[in-house]
């Protein structure tokens, strides 16, 4: 699905879009052979909880077994294929619902209604099949592909920023799940991009120094907001995170702290903390903590809330997103935090953006859109997203 007209840093041929072969390529190159953001550790504390997770034709359940370590198994029973699970929920064992057959939490076939008397068959031969799982930072990935990318750098960066908030132990304040009408490619190109912030977030930008506009006097800000979290032990690579964020297909995450501006603690509407400190933190002006995994998860961590987005193509035009916050783990809704104090500052800035992107699609549908040049300052991680989503679709077809 590799496109010989595509110039590098100009926006994408039309079809890439809207065509539903190209979404289907996007399946097969990126979706299915990528780590996927599902969960957090906090929905499968116990043992024997579990969740549903859906893309296009697949479907997979995420268990939290009998020995607490995590299993991702084919939602395909192997009688004859029918979906055991069809929401989360709790349980010792997973029954299809069609004849009732039976597996342990690891997969295992328990009970088949007799039928390996009847045939004299192997239940070993008969577990629920695997997909790849892995645990980083208080956050849940699989990956449908039978040899998936290495985790190992991903887990570092993102245990060695995020492991303060103590997500495997946080509480879940609330979440907004949302369909958005346009195809996944511009959902996160425009999240790698800061140019359209100071029209289209009024919010954000009274929080946060990432923006295109910069200025002799924001740039002393900056510097001044970095030495004040040098001095508490806090890593700032505020602009460190450019260019290189993506350098290739074999890198798909990034993860980078940056302060909020001067008067702003945490990113809420006036800058004062909406909850308590979070985890190991015992105080809330510690920056946020900004997470990017390709090619369904971004977070901003504050030191009082964590905000996650999770997105999922649902057809060529059509992408669903689910918003999640996080509190600490001891916090309790009214004494601690209220949900009025909470939400706004993400839940606007969340549907500025699919209302942009929205906005966007209507305007890639024409006929008379062809592909426009992006600046290589302002959009340079959006040129960045481009060439490893280009590298994603080359492998495949290489490999064709």
């Amino acid at each position: 699905m590799t496109d010989r007209n595509w110039r590098h840093g100009w926006s994408l041929p039309r079809e890439h879009y809207l065509d539903e072969g190209a979404y289907d390529a996007d399946l097969e190159a990126v979706w299915r052979r990528h780590w996927l953001f599902v969960a957090h550790s906090c929905d499968l504390r116990e043992r024997g909880d579990f969740l549903v997770f859906d893309l296009g034709d697949e479907s997979i359940i995420v268990v939290r077994g009998e020995d607490w370590q995590l299993r991702a198994l084919h939602n395909v029973c192997r009688h004859r294929g029918s979906r055991i699970a069809d929401a989360s929920g709790s349980a010792r064992r997973l029954v299809c619902p069609y004849h009732q057959w039976t597996y342990a939490l690891d997969g295992a076939l328990r009970a088949c209604g007799g039928l390996e008397r009847e045939l004299d068959l192997d239940r070993t031969e008969l577990a629920l099949r695997r997909a790849h799982v892995e645990e980083a930072a208080g956050l849940v990935f699989v990956c449908f592909a039978a040899d998936p990318p290495a985790f190992d750098g991903a887990r570092r960066d993102l245990e060695r920023d995020l492991s303060a908030h103590a997500l495997g132990n946080a509480n879940v304040a609330a979440r907004q799940s949302y369909v958005v009408n346009a195809n996944w490619k511009p959902v996160w190109q425009n999240n790698r991009e800061c140019w359209h912030c100071h029209i289209g977030h009024p919010e954000y930008i009274r929080a946060n120094c990432d923006t295109a506009n910069e200025t002799d006097r924001t740039r002393m800000e900056l510097q001044a907001r970095v030495a004040e979290l040098a001095a508490k032990g806090l890593d700032v690579d505020h602009d460190d995170v450019g260019l290189a964020e993506f350098p290739s297909a074999g890198r798909w995450w990034a993860v980078n702290r940056t302060p909020t501006v001067p008067g702003f603690v945490t990113e809420s509407l006036d800058g004062r903390p909406v909850a308590l400190p979070m985890g190991r933190y015992d105080e809330h002006d510690v920056g946020t903590v900004r997470a990017r995994v390709l090619p369904a998860f971004w977070c901003h961590a504050s030191g009082d809330y964590v905000v996650t987005t999770r997105l999922f193509p649902a057809g060529p035009t059509e992408t669903r997103i689910e918003v999640t916050w996080l509190v600490d783990g001891r916090a309790l809704e009214g004494p601690d935090y209220d949900l009025a104090e909470l939400l706004p500052f993400w839940q606007m800035t969340s549907e500025q953006d699919w209302a942009l992107c929205e906005r966007n699609q209507r305007g890639v549908r024409s006929s008379a859109y062809e592909p426009g040049p992006y600046s290589p300052s302002r959009e340079r991680n959006v040129i960045a997203f481009d060439e490893w989503y280009r590298a994603a679709l080359a492998s495949v077809d290489g490999a064709a």
